[in-house]
């Protein structure tokens, strides 16, 4: 027998958990699929899968709680329908995100074990429009980088290639909700972290203007940067889900600049020809140049054509001196924050958090290999130095220069891809990413998929390739617009064949 979910429904019985959005669960369980069903298929898989077979190795923990979440879901069914916008829908968490009733622990063994005083804003707000958060996802430590290795979840594999990274640092997310462990997740994003999984896996990857999502119970990089949002498989979905986390949060002050800006629903904005007449202006600058770089410009050249072939006008636009590498360099100011900000947290969690500061994680030796050079360049830095006062500054020439040109050439949004390079193999660090344009500024970015390179032994399909959109200050809708737009019309997102249908005997 297949895995699958039964009822007495035929409708029902036909349904499959893999590659299901929103609307489909929530069409199933309107002719007989239970909550209780959909929650054992996705557990099922996470357990075949996860640990076992491919051993994607995504998760870090599986909600103890779910499979009574869902009876009590199947209970307010039975009473009012459908009545939350999210009922029953399995959320994969990364696991910087509080959750008051399971461990956060940033993947780190220096939190194993802590369990936060509340749920995070996000996680209240998902919980309260009827999800289920059904498994938190590992993420390269402290969401530090882009591999997403760490001390307590290990090494997370792509489920495209096991031999390559999932990109990072929310790659557990990415990498679960590709699986199909979920149907839908959330990252955050200080430089790339949300885009880079979306476009390793290929999925969809919103990273949100800055105030649009509240950041309070999440384990904190950078709140200069930090932004959490959608890691799905369609855009509809991610639609979906940031109707639910947007908005004011009294203890997130940045989120005020949100008043007055979001519409009653994203999901108005969905449209199929929503590239006819749009003018795309394509980064130049962000692309790569040299023989590692061909395979993703031949799928970033065709996904272009393709935008041309819906009738968007296509608009080279070439902005002296912007260099991705440059900005994570010499503009981003994670590295300043990152001590600042996670002691912050730490503090807290109260008494019982398991180290109490920032120095003594550095000092325990626990956390992995990779972030050591990070924690130390970080001990070492200041909010109160020049370089940082300068950076800032320089973040706001960027956020002028962008904006400038835009209304100079009249665009509707910026593409170009996510990543110069494919993502890359284990055991190396993650090169050639363009999201640090869209975490400096604070403008909304989402990244859809755009294809697949070439097939190669380790690759069944190739390896995923993401297109990016960026767009202006609350241009959210345009940017869903645009990407549902090109989404319905190329339909590029396909499963990774390493974790297709269970099949097994009754």
């Amino acid at each position: 027998m297949t895995l699958g979910v039964y009822t007495s429904s035929a409708q029902a019985n036909s349904f499959r958990v893999e590659e299901a959005s929103i609307a489909d669960i929530h069409t199933a369980m309107k002719s007989g699929l239970t909550c209780r069903e959909l929650m054992s298929s996705y557990i099922e898989r996470i357990q075949a899968y996860d640990k076992k077979g491919p051993a994607v190795n995504s998760i870090i923990t599986l909600n103890p709680q779910a499979l009574a979440l869902a009876d009590s879901k199947d209970a307010l069914f039975k009473k009012s329908g459908l009545s939350d916008p999210l009922h029953c829908i399995p959320v994969i968490l990364k696991d910087n995100v509080d959750t008051k009733n399971l461990p956060t622990t940033g993947a780190s063994m220096t939190l194993r074990g802590s369990i936060p005083p509340d749920d995070a804003v996000v996680t209240s707000k998902l919980e309260a429009a009827g999800a289920i958060v059904i498994a938190k996802a590992n993420l390269h430590e402290f969401a530090a980088w882009g591999e997403t290795i760490s001390s307590l979840g290990g090494q997370t594999r792509n489920p495209y290639d096991l031999s390559r990274t999932p990109g990072g640092s929310s790659g557990g997310t990415g990498a679960a909700v590709a699986a199909n462990f979920g149907a839908v997740g959330i990252g955050t994003d200080t430089v790339n972290s949300i885009r880079s999984p979306a476009s390793a896996n290929s999925l969809v990857g919103l990273k949100p203007t800055m105030g649009l999502v509240s950041r309070s119970g999440i384990i904190p990089y950078s709140l200069t940067q930090d932004m959490a949002g959608p890691i799905t498989r369609t855009v509809a979905d991610a639609a979906k889900v940031l109707d639910t986390i947007a908005g004011y949060d009294p203890d997130d002050p940045v989120t005020a600049w949100s008043v007055g800006r979001i519409p009653q629903s994203y999901t108005s904005f969905l449209q199929p020809n929503g590239l006819k007449g749009a003018r795309i202006g394509v980064l130049q600058n962000l692309f790569g140049s040299q023989p590692e770089h061909a395979a993703v410009n031949q799928v970033i050249s065709a996904a272009i054509a393709q935008m041309r072939q819906q009738g968007a006008i296509i608009v080279p636009v070439n902005i002296s001196g912007l260099d991705a590498d440059q900005l994570v360099s010499n503009v981003s100011v994670h590295l300043y924050e990152l001590k600042p900000h996670l002691q912050s947290y730490l503090q807290s969690l109260g008494s019982a958090a398991p180290v109490k500061t920032f120095d003594e994680i550095v000092a325990s030796g626990k956390t992995h290999p990779s972030l050591r050079d990070i924690l130390q360049k970080a001990q070492s830095l200041s909010t109160d130095d020049s370089e940082y006062k300068t950076r800032l500054l320089q973040r706001l020439e960027l956020q002028q220069t962008l904006v400038k040109a835009m209304a100079d050439y009249q665009l509707d949004a910026f593409v170009y891809p996510h990543q110069r390079q494919l993502v890359v193999p284990i055991g190396e660090s993650q090169v050639g990413r363009n999201g640090v344009v869209g975490a400096i500024t604070g403008f909304p970015a989402v990244t859809v998929p755009a294809g697949f390179s070439p097939r190669s032994k380790s690759a069944s399909i190739g390896v995923p390739v993401g297109i990016e959109f960026l767009g202006r200050p609350w241009s959210e809708p345009t940017l869903l617009r645009l990407a549902y737009s090109f989404e319905q019309a190329t339909k590029h997102r396909r499963p990774p064949v390493s974790t297709l249908l269970i099949t097994r005997t009754p």
